[in-house]
């Protein structure tokens, strides 16, 4: 006979106990799920919409436009306000339900689980404060309104909030004097600068400033150059340290430099195609990766003669009719010329040159596709690393002679000529000599191109236009040595 197994109240309770415990273990799982869910709801409601884009928070400008209730923008705003109505209404219930299982005694027997519960519910708790701040009404009545920190005084009043990288931030944030008070120079604070399409190049910007602070500076000129001639200038400054050669040697004396190349150690050649001042040198152009100048660098055959009088020549070199000699303009005005500017692609031949006759000459240049700066350094010269996109750091009525040749062809643009032109009328003193060296452009454009250097209004001393012979006739050399008119204060 079978024994009858007899059951207490207590083990009949044990069933229903395991049976709540994994209750709750599941309805924690549902609120991560929900919470993932609610999560995926509101990113896909946005991505619909095309309206929460990753670069409509990034670009200040355009997250401005998205968020202006006018035109096409109005139905997408309709559509992303009733997707935040529906993730709101559904937090606020969960809400509702963490609040009751908070406070159910019966579900406090677990502390790990009461302690979730908290931390989910003040996370929702913030997601639906944000949610509710975007859907509130203005006073207006509009039915979405423009965060204060996308108004368009804060986007004018601090550049710093465009960028992401923290050391462009802090740079071009205004720095207020420590005292309190003027400096020397007038001004209660430090306002540093940066080139208006910084903005338009915004991941290379942040490219080229993502460094450690007090460290090696990265390998990234031609970055840095890049940016320059793209409308960066001036580049912000950085806090690291920059990048030398790592066997530099001591330069020649400045007997010897002049008419030697430079020792191969003292550059950094990893972003130039040529390795060596000889690879350089040589009449294989084909190898050297730039066009411009490629002679430049043939310091005996090609620089040696150039603007210099030879053999007993009385009007012009050997290149061409378009070029003037040394000694020519400078007996136009003797002894009055003493510095100046060569705005040039070049290694700084015309600045050795008129450094014979005791005139300083600043070489401006950059570096296409050669070490142009460091040569003319070498040399012992001055380079001068500037775009074409930048006012002279020079102040007015100050130079003697601007040289320019090789650089201002006929591919720049009328308007920008001008300007450049009267950047240069502004730096050159009365009675200053403007000499355009070999400008060359197309037949047909050489007249517009005239009258912007005769609008000038310049005394001509020397004015020849003569066809280009390797272009069959088709572009034209202009050369002009003028000089800048004395004008009364008014």
């Amino acid at each position: 006979m079978k024994s009858l197994d007899i059951v207490s109240p207590e083990d009949r309770k044990m069933p229903k106990q395991n049976v709540n415990t994994k209750l709750k273990r599941w309805r924690s799982v549902y609120i991560f799920i929900f919470i993932a869910g609610a999560i995926a709801l509101l990113l896909s409601g946005a991505s619909m919409s095309k309206f929460f884009s990753l670069k409509s928070f990034l670009d200040v400008e355009s997250f401005h436009i998205h968020l202006t209730p006018e035109g096409t923008n109005r139905n997408n705003q309709n559509e992303v306000l009733t997707t935040v109505q529906i993730v709101i209404q559904k937090i606020q219930k969960e809400l509702e339900n963490l609040r009751e299982m908070h406070q159910d005694p019966s579900s406090s027997s677990s502390s790990s689980s009461s302690q979730f519960v908290l931390k989910q519910g003040a996370f929702l708790a913030d997601i639906l404060g944000l949610l509710e701040s975007l859907h509130s009404e203005d006073q207006n009545g509009s039915s979405f309104i423009v965060h204060p920190l996308m108004k368009e005084k804060k986007r004018s009043d601090e550049p710093a909030s465009y960028f992401l990288r923290e050391e462009i931030r802090k740079y071009v944030r205004i720095r207020p004097n420590r005292l309190g008070k003027q400096n020397f120079m007038g001004a209660n604070a430090t306002f540093t600068s940066i080139g208006h399409a910084c903005f338009s190049m915004k991941e290379e910007l942040e490219e080229y400033m993502d460094y450690d602070i007090g460290e090696i500076c990265n390998d990234d000129w031609k970055l840095a150059q890049k940016l320059m001639v793209h409308g960066c200038d001036p580049l912000p400054r950085r806090r690291c340290l920059s990048r030398s050669p790592k066997l530099y040697s001591k330069p020649f004396p400045i007997n010897e430099s002049m008419w030697k190349l430079p020792d191969d150690r003292n550059v950094r050649w990893s972003q130039y195609r040529c390795k060596n001042f000889t690879c350089l040198a040589s009449n294989n152009n084909a190898r050297k990766g730039f066009f411009k100048c490629a002679d430049c660098f043939n310091l005996t055959d090609h620089e040696m003669p150039r603007w210099m009088r030879l053999n007993g020549d009385s009007i012009s070199n050997q290149t061409g009719e378009a070029d003037f000699f040394i000694d020519d303009v400078l007996g136009i005005k003797l002894g009055e010329i003493r510095i100046g500017l060569d705005f040039s692609v070049g290694t700084g031949t015309f600045a050795a040159r008129m450094r014979e006759y005791n005139v300083t000459i600043v070489s401006a240049t950059i570096n296409l596709g050669a070490p142009f700066s460091e040569m003319v350094a070498l040399r012992g010269l001055v380079p001068l690393y500037l775009t074409i996109n930048q006012r002279l750091p020079f102040f007015d009525n100050t130079l003697d002679l601007i040289h320019t040749t090789r650089f201002l062809d006929g591919w720049i643009d009328f308007v920008l000529l001008d300007f450049v032109l009267y950047d240069w009328d502004r730096v050159l003193r009365p009675g200053g000599l403007l000499w355009i060296d070999s400008f060359f452009c197309l037949k047909e454009d050489v007249y517009d191109y005239l009258k912007a250097f005769k609008m000038l209004r310049y005394k001509k001393h020397k004015w020849v236009v003569v066809p280009k012979i390797d272009k069959d006739d088709q572009e034209v050399f202009f050369s002009a040595v003028l000089e800048k008119p004395p004008r009364p204060f008014r």
